[in-house]
């Protein structure tokens, strides 16, 4: 079977300190879910102009659709200037320029279209800081098929979020997926108490989440389903930057999650997943093959669905 998922939100050039990469969260992680074995895309907008005919230059190289890429006659394609300090650990740093070309997202025809089709779609919450593609956004995911995996993958960035978004996205998901830093940033929204497993099935149980996933960094991952729990160990890597790994660890569980496995298989690859694009530079890296096979091991068996 193949399974159709979808990315909805920024797309947007990484002004990097060795020069501009590919970027946006939807980006990434559709390009590690097509990379992973599923048929992937991304609904986003870019500016009538050569960053935003790269873009698309760049998806096709990449093997992504570009059917989903909408044009903007007035709002430049996005950017953001990203600094990465190897003393904080690769941890970068993010100048998100507004009132770009993603702001103006709009639910389309084409872009309903791609939804209801999909077995997953991925959204976050910084495409939802203008209220044109906040408002499409969730437009489009309330017409997801509901039986699609609905992700949402919180990705807090500076001043680009408050309360009504995040409950407003948590009410249209089934899957949660954040960061050790996230989630008490999260929790202090709902008052929820308690250490983190108690705080994570408080959202779950809330929000009627089937899946949560917490990364952590160096610390690994925690992954909950229906009251079962994985403590995943994070893969010892030297840290070249870490850009884009939370998204190649959200496509790897979204495959994971599709395929059937179990919760320790899919935290294993996941963790394997994301420390490999630790260890090069930009979001994007080229997966060797051992990595892609992971969570397919056998790609000429019938697929679970």
């Amino acid at each position: 079977m193949s399974f159709n998922i979808v990315g909805i939100g920024e797309v947007l050039w990484d002004l990097l300190p060795d020069g501009p990469q590919l970027g946006g969260a939807p980006a990434n992680f559709a390009y590690h879910a097509q990379v992973l074995g599923a048929n992937a895309s991304v609904i986003t907008r870019v500016g009538n102009d050569l960053s935003g005919g790269k873009v698309r230059h760049r998806f096709r190289e990449m093997g992504l659709s570009v059917a989903g890429i909408q044009q903007d006659d007035a709002a430049p394609t996005g950017t953001v200037t990203v600094s990465v300090s190897l003393t904080s650990g690769g941890i970068p740093a993010y100048v998100i320029h507004e009132n770009v070309a993603w702001d103006y997202i709009t639910a389309s025809r084409d872009a309903l279209d791609c939804v209801r089709a999909a077995h997953v779609v991925c959204f976050g919450s910084l495409a939802q800081r203008h209220i044109v593609s906040r408002q499409s956004i969730q437009h489009l995911l309330s017409s997801a098929s509901a039986t699609a995996w609905r992700v949402f993958d919180v990705n807090l960035r500076q001043k680009f979020y408050n309360q009504e978004v995040i409950e407003q996205s948590l009410k249209l998901s089934n899957v949660l997926k954040l960061n050790d830093h996230e989630l008490p940033v999260i929790a202090g929204m709902f008052s929820i108490d308690g250490d983190i497993r108690q705080q994570i099935q408080s959202l779950a149980s809330r929000f009627a989440l089937q899946v949560v996933a917490l990364t952590c960094g160096a610390a690994g991952s925690l992954l909950y389903r229906d009251g079962h729990w994985s403590q995943g160990a994070a893969t010892m890597v030297n840290v070249r930057d870490t850009v884009g790994a939370g998204d190649a660890f959200t496509a790897a569980l979204c495959l994971g999650l599709l395929r059937g496995l179990e919760l320790e298989e899919i935290n294993s690859a996941a963790n394997r997943i994301a420390a490999y694009v630790c260890g090069c530079a930009g979001a994007m890296p080229e997966l060797p093959e051992e990595l892609r096979r992971l969570l397919n091991p056998d790609p000429a068996a019938p697929a679970e669905g």
